[in-house]
């Protein structure tokens, strides 16, 4: 892939205040510290990873995905390939969006305008470096063939960097992208096929964790004080992500890769069951964090309820 610049006017700010400000954001920075783990030594690099062997049968939900999929046709074993190649899709997104988040909160150290919150941002570019250290490691020893960007995330990564506003880029990557990160993380945790690759993304879960709630802190409160057209500007960008973020888990380019007609497998995507269920359940974490930064309002509750991203009954 030929590299990607994207640019931007963005500002650095330097405060002559060195007095904590805010207590939250200290507590978070301590935790951050405590949690520092060394992506050479802390991961069993010894564990095996069998890239494409037969799996174990899928859940009943799995199954039924599988029966209804285009893969049908194609026999059992085409359901475990496309198992392995929705993992190694998963894995080269995470990649390449955790290198986008490296950029982001390297941005945020110089533009935040308090100490409190340069120390988280400076934190979880540590934290970014050693994800982005982690997951190259796995692919390149362990999976054939990676994926490159999805063009769904491309487009949002490019939207999210090239806005010189520091809270409309914590928005677009702390909100909507680490949030849904976080989610897919602690269910990569459970549900991928080998133990090296659950062993990672529950160590970059904890991290996460803490990224989401650093973003949450940082935004809370600052969209009761901005002017309707402002605050109309950053409910669309909630929901042009959530569009993006929707039609990149309708898993093209692996559709693509498994030789299935790219719309075929898309409108299956769209409509199954479990993969309906999956994107809501990876949508929670990001629902959850939109509520407590005051930007779940019925306007994005609506335009994410037609995306299927909404459950009945959540409002």
């Amino acid at each position: 892939m030929e590299p990607m610049t994207v640019g931007a006017s963005v500002e650095s700010v330097l405060t002559w205040d060195y007095r904590p400000a805010d207590g939250r954001l200290a507590t978070l920075y301590e935790r951050a510290k405590a949690g520092q783990w060394n992506a050479a030594t802390d991961v069993d690099w010894s564990l095996p990873v069998t890239f494409g062997r037969a799996l174990n049968r899928d859940s009943a939900a799995g199954w039924a995905s599988f029966r209804a999929s285009p893969l049908a046709r194609r026999g059992p074993r085409a359901w475990d390939t496309f198992r392995w190649e929705l993992q190694s899709w998963m894995v080269s997104q995470f990649l390449h969006g955790e290198q986008a988040a490296l950029a982001v909160a390297g941005r945020l150290a110089g533009e935040l305008p308090d100490l409190d919150g340069k120390f988280c941002a400076a934190s979880q570019a540590a934290d970014e470096a050693r994800h982005v250290e982690v997951f190259a490691r796995y692919l390149h020893e362990h999976v054939p063939e990676p994926y490159p960007v999805s063009p769904p995330l491309r487009s949002l990564l490019t939207d999210v960097l090239a806005d010189g506003r520091w809270d409309v880029t914590a928005l677009g990557m702390q909100i909507m992208v680490e949030a849904l990160a976080m989610a897919a993380f602690r269910l990569g945790g459970e549900t991928f096929h080998d133990p090296l690759i659950q062993q990672i993304t529950r160590l970059v879960a904890r991290d996460e964790a803490r990224h989401v709630s650093f973003g949450v802190l940082s935004l809370e409160g600052l969209y009761a004080g901005l002017t309707t057209p402002e605050r109309g500007e950053r409910e669309e960008l909630v929901v042009q992500a959530a569009e993006l973020m929707h039609r990149r888990f309708l898993l093209g380019e692996v559709w693509e890769r498994m030789e299935v007609d790219r719309a075929e497998g898309t409108a299956h995507a769209a409509v199954d069951p479990l993969m309906v269920s999956y994107r809501r359940t990876l949508f929670t974490a990001v629902l959850s964090a939109l509520r407590r930064i005051g930007l779940f309002t019925p306007y994005v509750r609506g335009k994410l309820a037609l995306l299927g991203l909404v459950a009945p009954g959540i409002g």
